[in-house]
């Protein structure tokens, strides 16, 4: 689950990580009422979606004067603001931020993620900070510096202060840089999140280190321990199809291509992405029906992807483990004869009860295409699809 930046900087505050004082405003009167509020002679009027690239994008405007920030606030609420995170079709702003202005000194990139290499927290920080930290990954990835922490002992201040140094913060803040990367760290710890960045973390003309912004995604699975957290969703931010998917407990993501995709399992679901590329495909969704899934489950899947208009065919690839191969099979079989399916459906079914399972689809009457193995499979499909469309926006799953 993501969050708005306003949002995670009042985590942020509470974890002892300072950031600028800002206010969340929904309307051009609200920030007009928040400039006021926060008083001095300089504002960032910020927009707030689920996706970064912001600045780049036009939605981040430095105001001078309570007039830029009335021109900033309407221009930007309700505009569709495109970055390389929302894809071509972009992202309708609905909130903004307001904030104080801030004097930079020096830029830096602070951020940590779960590394499953080594099942631990990867801590990252640069001297090069700001909106091209992706080109700096790329071409000097020197520049980032790592630190792997141990979930026992947490972020000591001797690995933090060693990574405040390899950063290049200015030995006078050593100690305040040092508090502020324990703060970050305490925070993803503490509130099961996947993904913590601040970028940039500055240091300001008086010599203090801040969280200018703050981006922070959490694990879905442990938002039961964190139901404030849960409550911050913004439904708006979210793929309709994904948010009813959810309702059912299927694993549902959009794509940009034309044949479906029902699974069982999240690897395998990747694997069937991927052999649909390796043939000429493009597949349209990523949905994970999980070991359990139902006659209604299956129903309410293909509803979904049957909602794409650009939709060709459904490749459907079960492997029958905790889900048994008959089961599924008599779920296709009524779901296809619920929504009264109207693409080719490419079937392949592996593991327990599978003879049983293709005996269903078999004797169902339905036009099934029935598919050895999952090259058989994906093959079928392509063809049954016919020419895939280019894909149009960046990311995956």
């Amino acid at each position: 689950m993501k969050i708005h930046e306003y949002q995670a900087k009042k985590i942020l505050r509470e974890f002892g990580v300072t950031t600028p004082q800002g206010i969340a405003c929904f309307s051009v009167e609200e920030a007009m009422d928040a400039a006021g509020k926060l008083g001095g002679g300089v504002w960032v009027v910020k927009a707030q979606i689920h996706a970064g690239g912001r600045g780049k994008g036009g939605g981040v405007k430095v105001a001078k004067s309570l007039d830029e920030v009335k021109q900033f606030a309407g221009k930007i609420l309700g505009m569709t603001l495109i970055t390389h995170q929302t894809g071509s079709q972009g992202q309708v702003v609905r909130r903004l931020l307001i904030e104080q202005g801030a004097e930079i000194r020096q830029e830096f990139y602070v951020g940590l993620v779960v590394d499953r290499g080594s099942r631990r927290v990867c801590l990252m920080a640069s001297s090069e900070g700001g909106m091209d930290i992706e080109e700096v990954a790329a071409r000097t990835p020197e520049k980032i510096h790592k630190i792997f922490i141990d979930p026992i002992t947490g972020l000591s201040a001797y690995d933090a202060d060693d990574i405040v140094r390899k950063a290049g913060f200015p030995e006078s803040v050593a100690e305040e840089a040092r508090t502020v990367l324990q703060g970050l760290y305490r925070t993803f710890d503490s509130t099961d999140a996947s993904l913590v960045e601040i970028n940039p973390l500055i240091l300001t003309a008086d010599d203090h280190v801040v969280a200018l912004d703050a981006k922070m995604n959490f694990d879905d699975n442990a938002l039961f321990r964190h139901p404030e957290i849960a409550a911050l969703r913004d439904l708006d931010e979210e793929d309709p199809a994904e948010i009813e998917a959810s309702q059912y407990d299927l694993s549902y993501i959009s794509l940009d291509g034309n044949i479906g995709c029902l699974v069982n399992g999240a690897g395998l679901a990747m694997a069937t992405m991927d052999i649909i590329k390796l043939y000429g495909g493009n597949p349209a969704n990523f949905l994970d029906v999980g070991g359990g899934a139902t006659t209604e489950k299956v129903t309410e899947a293909f509803k979904l992807m049957l909602r794409n208009p650009k939709l060709q065919a459904i490749l459907v690839n079960i492997f029958g483990g905790i889900m048994k191969c008959d089961v599924i099979a008599e779920g296709v079989v009524a779901a296809a004869r619920e929504v009264k399916l109207s693409v080719p459906l490419v079937v392949r079914l592996e593991g327990t009860n599978v003879d049983l399972g293709k005996r269903i689809l078999a004797e169902s009457g339905l036009p099934i295409i029935s598919a050895g193995n999952m090259a058989d499979a994906a093959q079928k499909a392509v063809k049954a699809a016919g020419p895939a469309k280019a894909s149009t926006t960046e990311g995956g799953i």
